[in-house]
Formats: C-alpha cells, structure tokens, sequence
C-alpha cells in the first residue's frame, strides 16, 4: 500500500501557495467557504455519476477533485485562524474510533450509529441537524426517519400510501400556481415516505427513473431522426412503447 501522506502533504502545500496573499492566484485567495460551497456539491456529485456508469478512471480523477475541496476549505479556515487540516483529519479518526468502540475499543457489539450520532450531537429537537443543503428528496427522506425514531409514523405502508391518494385530491383541487407548488410538495413528500416504509432510497429511485427516460427516449429520437419534433403524440406514443419493448426497461 502507497503511503498517502506525502501526496496529502504535496497537495496541502500546493493550496497553501496558491492561497498566499502576496504570491498565490489572484481567483484562488479571493474565495471563501461560501463561494467554493457550490463546487463542492458539484464534485459529490460527479463522485456519484462515476460510481453509477461503473466508470473506475473516472472515480479517481473525481475522488481527486473532491479531496481538492476538503483542502481548500481547510486552508481557507487555516488562514483564518480557525482550524487546519490536520485537526479535520484527527477529528474523523477520533470520531470514527469513537463509533466503533467494536473494532477500537472493548466493546463486544456494534453501537447503534444513529443513536451514537445523536449523543455527540447532543440535540434539543429530533429533527436537528439534518443539513438544509440536502436534495430535497433525501432531506425528506431524513427528517421522515428522525420522527420515526420517536414515534411519529405510520405502522406500515398502508398509511402513507392512503395519503397519497389524500395529498393527489388536494392538488388536483388547487385553482393557483402557488396552491398547486404548495399541493405538490405534500404529495411528493407522501411519496417518499411510501418508498421509505418498503426500504427504497427516494433519490436512487428518481436517478433511476430519470436514467430510464433518458435511455428510452434517446432510442426514440434515434429511430425517428430529424423528423421525431415532428411527429404528433399519438406517433410518440407507438414509439415509446417500441423502444420500451426493446430494450426492455
């Protein structure tokens, strides 16, 4: 196995010097934990889609941009004072040796991650610390799992699928756009909470969905050519179940 800490090291000092006030780049030292944020989404996220087409190369060089991230923000918070990269690292060791008293410690069984997550955040509310930041598709799925711990869900699936039905009469009898977006939210955090009773990831089952549609309606615009746009819907149809059968998703 590679020693990782020398190229750890060579990538914190490559930041350190970009970040220098008099000799760094002018975009690098003009950035806060604020505007780099959204650049750190965005690289989670092409982790994701490596992961997904099973692509190896490619999770590397994203692994790669990613860890870039971590490095900015702690150099960012290093010139400010407030923390360095070294207590980032110490402070995940320690709390992953913490949680797995098991494998560290004498401990004879596995400790419930989400309760000993919840001790050392020493919450007031069930519902505190779900980050805002989330998809809102897992944030739903999250804060539907914390009210679950205390209580607060159905017995089984038939209670949230009931009010799907419920949260769908809602939203049809909307008469504005805000009513309607109002309306709609209920109903897709209905949905998920069905999903959630059977074990399904909401966010996996969209991604799923929407790499499905993708696939399928790329085959359509292949059969069709120039002329799919068209094509009216009746046409479309025929051809959607075409490619359907096809390709069988």
């Amino acid at each position: 196995m590679t020693d990782p800490l020398p190229a750890l090291a060579r990538l914190s000092a490559i930041m350190a010097r970009l970040r220098d006030p008099v000799a760094g780049c002018e975009w690098d030292r003009a950035q806060d934990f604020a505007s780099v944020a959204p650049y750190t989404i965005e690289e989670a996220y092409e982790v994701v889609d490596a992961i997904e087409r099973g692509n190896i190369s490619d999770l590397r060089e994203e692994l790669g941009d990613l860890l870039l991230q971590i490095i900015f923000h702690a150099q960012i918070a290093e010139d400010k004072g407030h923390f360095c990269l070294a207590e980032v690292a110490d402070g995940i060791a320690d709390k992953m040796e913490r949680r797995h008293p098991h494998i560290f410690g004498a401990a004879s069984a596995a400790p419930d991650w989400e309760s000993a997550k919840a001790l050392e955040k020493q919450r007031d509310g069930a519902l505190d610390g779900v980050a805002t930041a989330l998809p809102a598709l897992m944030r739903a799925d999250k804060l539907q799992r914390r009210a679950s711990r205390i209580g607060f869900d159905w017995p089984d699936a038939a209670g949230p699928r009931a009010k799907i039905v419920e949260e769908a009469a809602e939203f049809d009898a909307a008469t504005t756009l805000s009513e309607r977006t109002d309306e709609g939210g209920d109903l897709l955090f209905s949905v998920v909470n069905l999903l959630r009773h059977y074990g399904v990831d909401p966010e996996v089952a969209l991604r799923g969905a929407n790499a499905k549609f993708e696939q399928r309606f790329r085959a359509m615009e292949a059969i069709a050519g120039l002329s799919f746009a068209e094509l009216d819907f009746t046409a479309k149809e025929a051809l959607w179940k075409q490619v359907k059968g096809a390709i069988g998703i």
